[in-house]
């Protein structure tokens, strides 16, 4: 059984909702929407999840949660690494909507491992005011192992939709972060090919001292700036990143599995992988038209990635997911 125990319930950051506020691609979205006022009750989901080694596995030792953003028990599916909890992040109200303010807190203790992914592809609905922001704060003591790889992320039409994500970890600790982003419902009706207002993603990552590894951002704006040209998405349509933070020793044999760039005419596919700074690991990136080759280039790198860090590789892909 996983040990569970309700942790004070940690509230909302005024802080965050302040900081949005200053957010130079928000400023345009800052009215009310006409039904519950942004950051209301209803509109605030909050997750905090603590992992704690005990014996020869993890388990999930601290728990909060608050609708619409769920968490119900810590599984070990993973057959390759039994001793893993799999945790399943839910929403209770079918995706992001106008107004909402998520917040995902993770701690991992020393010598921790935990996977981290969420039920389905999270919906960012449409929306005619205000916007919607996810908040995420991972922080990994010693030789503690992370993967956080959830499902791609839908902006519908109209959609605003921001994300702060930042890392707290030593040297001996390892996370791999993943993401992929679609152009919209692609298939919907007459198809939503970048119809949304603004996706915003920022991932900032330190030591535990404080010392700044790295920041990056990006900003898409399809109505101010046309993604489909040459630099951009050209004809792309997903984009995929993935984030390995590790030791330089890791990240080196990592990149020698990997460091040949892709470039497939007949899906179309291109990725390549590239060295962060400060010997923080390395950055991913994957582009095509359709989700599973994307998804397939990222899984590649993961795999890779956790054999490498340990020793075991990932089983074979759930065919309904």
């Amino acid at each position: 059984m996983t040990a569970l125990h309700t942790a004070p319930a940690p509230g909302w950051d005024p802080g965050w909702d302040t900081a949005l506020d200053r957010v130079r691609e928000l400023v345009p979205y800052q009215d009310q929407p006409a039904q519950l006022p942004a950051a209301s009750n209803g509109k605030v989901g909050v997750l905090r999840l603590g992992f704690a080694r005990r014996g020869d596995r993890t388990i999930l030792a601290e728990l909060y949660r608050q609708s619409p953003l769920l968490v119900q028990r810590a599984l070990y599916w993973d057959e390759a690494m039994p001793q893993l909890p799999c945790v399943m992040i839910l929403t209770t109200s079918g995706g992001v909507l106008q107004g909402d303010r998520l917040r995902i807190d993770v701690d991992l203790g020393p010598g921790s491992q935990a996977h981290l992914v969420t039920q389905a592809a999270t919906k960012i609905q449409e929306m005619d005011a205000n916007f919607g922001s996810q908040s995420q704060r991972f922080t990994l003591a010693d030789d503690a192992y992370l993967e956080y790889l959830p499902e791609p992320t839908i902006p519908y039409r109209g959609s605003r939709f921001v994300t702060d994500t930042r890392v707290r970890l030593p040297p001996s600790a390892t996370m791999l972060y993943a993401e992929v982003l679609q152009p919209g419902r692609k298939h919907y009706r007459e198809g939503e090919l970048f119809a949304y207002d603004l996706y915003s993603s920022t991932l900032r990552a330190r030591r535990p001292d404080g010392r700044r590894l790295f920041t990056e951002k990006f900003v898409v704006a399809p109505g101010r700036f046309g993604v489909q040209r040459v630099g951009m998405m050209d004809r792309f349509h997903l984009f995929g990143n993935v984030v390995l933070l590790t030791d330089p020793e890791r990240a080196a044999r990592v990149y020698a599995r990997t460091a040949a760039p892709v470039w497939d005419e007949r899906t179309p596919l291109a990725s390549a992988v590239s060295r962060l700074p400060n010997d923080a690991g390395l950055i991913f990136k994957v582009l095509g038209q359709e989700t599973e080759p994307v998804r397939a280039a990222v899984r590649a790198f993961c795999v890779a990635a956790r054999e490498e860090v340990t020793g075991h590789t990932f089983p074979p892909p759930f065919s309904w997911r």
